[in-house]
């Protein structure tokens, strides 16, 4: 697996019917900065509102997973969202003019086509992977579906189905290596039950579905009259079937393309969670509902992990900065500079350090006789912390003020007595744009979270 992450290296787009609205729809792909994520923005709509990938976000999953925010409804993501897990690109726009992406052939091959065709950009960060580290499942009893992840230092996702079929009978796909995605995947095209096509229909949906972009599969023996009826259904001049098998008589690019696919639609629908992930995967008779399901109770995970994988402090370790080098690149003196340590630092994260001690000046007249420290001293040394950060943007941090324009989001969870040291995690939520960063930022004391907040602030060059 790769360890930076990718984006890719120019737009592209593809064009085609939509398989459940049955609308023209044209998707481009374009290049985003690292830590984007995947997102689509409905530019047809006012506003183009953008949606993110979020398995909270998912708000229908009617024989595909669909997703809304800010106003705005992307249908049937999967397939798409396999595409870009498949090939490991992180960060990608998906400009979207309509209301689902186009089915193609029903597979994800022409959308992985598409972005080889552009190519992969290596960025310079690592990927933000989630570790399963103990086993997790999810079961429905009801339907016999169940879900589980195993601890493993890759991404590999086996699938089996059983549909009672003499047609597909029972079937198992895996994939060790998402390098095998291109070839052994992404071909692999939808599939309906002819006893479910009618059906689909009066429910409205698959109104863009086709011979051509979904393999229909007839488990029993057909009348003439109902090839008939369904001829009419399709819009096809004819269509014809054997005893058993595949309508039109359409061969399986792989004689278990059915478990291949449901492979292909767990990969997409795991996207939702947000975070490559490392662990083995093993799913029996999956569908989005389950899919879905399982991803929500991955995400809890990482967020309790979160909060639990708190930054720890060795004070026997040199700092990435002692107070010397902090005072000559913040301009706070005595007594406002609130941070004593820098003990990392990157293009996205910093963490300081701040020892409070009684001999602090605002303890004499804040709560006399119960020192607490102040909220808005936390929320300063956060900012402080924060400022390092966007100063190390720069070449020449001297030559720049920091000033700190908003905060939202803020909770204090613990009061921060004398004798604490305190840890601040600061971690940019987008790349600074025109000299405006934004940081979401988390206190720790004694490997818990005191204070957490949304931070914005501006770098302005001094001479400005």
């Amino acid at each position: 697996m790769n360890d930076k992450q990718h984006t890719i290296k120019a737009p592209v787009t593809v064009s085609g019917i939509g398989l459940h609205t049955g609308v023209v729809s044209n998707m481009t792909f374009k290049p985003a900065p690292i830590n984007h994520g995947h997102k689509f923005q409905r530019i047809d709509l006012p506003g183009k509102p953008v949606v993110n990938v979020d398995v909270d976000n998912v708000v229908d999953l009617s024989r595909g997973t669909t997703i809304e925010q800010n106003g705005a409804r992307v249908n049937t993501v999967e397939h798409t969202l396999a595409a870009l897990v498949g090939l490991q690109i992180d960060n990608v726009l998906i400009e979207l003019d309509g209301p689902e992406p186009p089915i193609m052939d029903g597979s994800s091959i022409e959308f992985v086509k598409a972005l080889q065709e552009v190519g992969l950009q290596e960025q310079n960060a690592l990927r933000n992977f989630f570790e399963i580290t103990q086993g997790l499942s999810y079961k429905d009893e009801d339907r016999g579906v169940e879900i589980a992840a195993l601890p493993l230092d890759d991404y590999r996702l086996t699938v089996m189905v059983d549909y009672n079929s003499p047609v597909l009978g029972s079937q198992h796909a895996s994939i060790t290596d998402l390098n095998q995605f291109e070839k052994e995947i992404a071909p692999c095209r939808t599939f309906v039950f002819l006893h479910e096509l009618e059906m689909l229909y009066k429910q409205n949906l698959i109104k863009g579905g086709d011979l051509d972009n979904a393999i229909v599969i007839v488990d029993r023996v057909v009348q003439d009259d109902e090839l008939t009826h369904l001829s009419e259904l399709l819009q096809k001049q004819k269509v014809e079937v054997k005893e058993e098998g595949i309508l039109n008589n359409t061969e399986l690019r792989f004689k278990n393309e059915p478990a291949r696919h449901k492979l292909l639609d767990l990969l997409g629908d795991l996207a939702l969670i947000g975070r490559p992930i490392k662990g083995q995967i093993l799913a029996a008779r999956p569908g989005h509902a389950a899919n879905i399901a399982f991803a929500k109770k991955v995400k809890k995970l990482i967020h309790e992990a979160t909060i639990k994988n708190v930054p720890t402090y060795d004070p026997k370790k040199k700092p990435v900065m002692d107070i010397n080098q902090i005072s000559a690149t913040l301009p706070h003196r005595y007594p406002f500079l609130l941070i004593d340590k820098i003990i990392h630092l990157d293009e996205t994260t910093v963490m300081g350090i701040k020892n409070i001690t009684m001999n602090e000046p605002f303890f004499q007249g804040h709560f006399p006789g119960n020192p607490v420290l102040p909220g808005v001293i936390q929320i300063e040394a956060m900012a402080q912390t924060g400022g390092i950060l966007v100063l190390n943007s720069v070449e020449k941090p001297e030559d720049y003020w920091t000033y700190f324009l908003g905060i939202d989001k803020c909770r204090f969870k613990r009061k921060v007595l004398p004798g604490d040291t305190i840890i601040f995690r600061c971690e940019l939520l987008a790349p600074i744009k025109r000299g405006i960063a934004k940081m979401s930022g988390q206190a720790f004391v004694g490997g818990q979270l005191v204070m957490e907040a949304e931070m914005s602030a501006s770098i302005v060059k001094k001479d400005a």
